[in-house]
């Protein structure tokens, strides 16, 4: 059977794709829950306009995620931490600190999801951490933490 999909389902596909399923499938839960329609000739046409509202959208979210990576990535974000005598610091920096770091110096909202840092920031000092603010644009970002005084 084929459906029209009414919202994003895993492993299937994304809101206004046209994909074949099982009978069962579709009568049994993606069209009761609402996730998908069965696609008749108006409801693909709809469709398509939905995939191409869709593809607009995710075109100015990738240009807009290259140019925060293009402003972000050349810059160094200054984070104070509570710390020791020997550089060790009281807890650790996480991705929560780094967006609010970007929030009040480079003035652009970074979301503390699409921040990744790989090893636990513990210690005084440059760390590298990489953000994805979108599936195809990632870059890393310079953080430099500083000791509170």
């Amino acid at each position: 059977m084929r459906v029209i999909l009414r919202s994003d389902v895993q492993k299937l596909g994304h809101k206004g794709d046209i994909v074949d399923v099982s009978d069962g499938y579709a009568r049994n839960y993606l069209v009761p829950k609402g996730f998908a329609i069965t696609a008749t000739i108006g409801a693909v046409k709809q469709a398509s306009e939905m995939q191409r509202a869709r593809q607009q959208r995710d075109e100015r979210e990738r240009e807009s995620a290259d140019l925060l990576s293009r402003k972000l990535s050349a810059a160094r974000l200054r984070v104070k931490a509570k710390a020791g005598i020997d550089g060790k610091l009281f807890g650790s920096i996480t991705a929560a600190d780094v967006a609010k770091a970007a929030e009040k110096q480079a003035n652009e909202q970074l979301d503390k999801r699409r921040i990744h840092i790989p090893d636990s920031i513990k210690s005084v000092g440059l760390h590298e951490v990489s953000v994805r603010p979108h599936p195809e644009v990632e870059f890393k970002l310079t953080i430099e933490v500083v000791p509170e005084v």
